[in-house]
């Protein structure tokens, strides 16, 4: 029998209230909202964070791993943007998710949507790398989650030191891709990355 998934809770977002506040924020930052090309701004600004904000629901299918596959299953490149959380300024980049099945196997689909679902949020890249393994460990039970996240992040190359270009990169690891050495070195060379010791 398998646990009930573990969902994201994401929280209610007020458009009339963010409206308000993308108003208020605009005339603060000397923007005249009665410019023909301004008036209707806030009300497209409130729409635009809500929509990078909100995931996508899904329903995190697996199967039963009949053939006992017992490899690293990995998903490179996924695509993602987010917002930090500290600038609101968006960090986007690529993830590439892996793990070593144990009962089950998980539509490959949805190891993109876990991405997307944590993406979603005022994030920090080390949270959101922590979270996909976190999610897939708890809800998938696999061997073994290897998760590397490389982003840009505008609030580094657009203002503060503007490196434009630069990309960070963050990991998290849980059981044998954590444990193993050689599954470890595996994963990290399926992702371009060398391990260092």
């Amino acid at each position: 029998m398998t646990a009930e998934p573990i969902l994201h809770v994401v929280p209610t977002i007020d458009l009339e209230a963010a409206e308000a506040a993308a108003a208020d924020l605009l005339v603060a930052l000397g923007a005249d909202l009665e410019d023909e090309g301004l008036r209707d701004t806030p009300r497209r600004v409130a729409k635009a964070y809500a929509e990078l904000l909100t995931p996508k629901p899904f329903n995190p299918t697996t199967f039963p791993n009949d053939e006992g596959y017992d490899e690293l299953v990995l998903v490179r490149d996924i695509p993602f943007h987010s917002l930090c959380m500290h600038h609101m300024l968006p960090f986007h980049g690529v993830a590439h998710v892996a793990y070593l099945p144990g009962d089950r196997i998980m539509g490959l689909s949805k190891l993109a949507r876990v991405v997307e679902l944590f993406a979603r949020d005022l994030q920090v890249q080390e949270r959101l790398t922590r979270q996909v393994a976190d999610w897939l460990q708890t809800n998938l039970a696999p061997k073994g989650v290897g998760v590397v996240v490389e982003a840009e992040h505008l609030c580094m190359s657009l203002r503060g030191v503007q490196k434009a270009g630069s990309r960070t990169v963050t990991s998290a690891l849980h059981g044998l891709v954590r444990e193993d050495p050689r599954t470890r070195q595996e994963f990290l060379a399926l992702t371009t990355l060398k391990e260092t010791r």
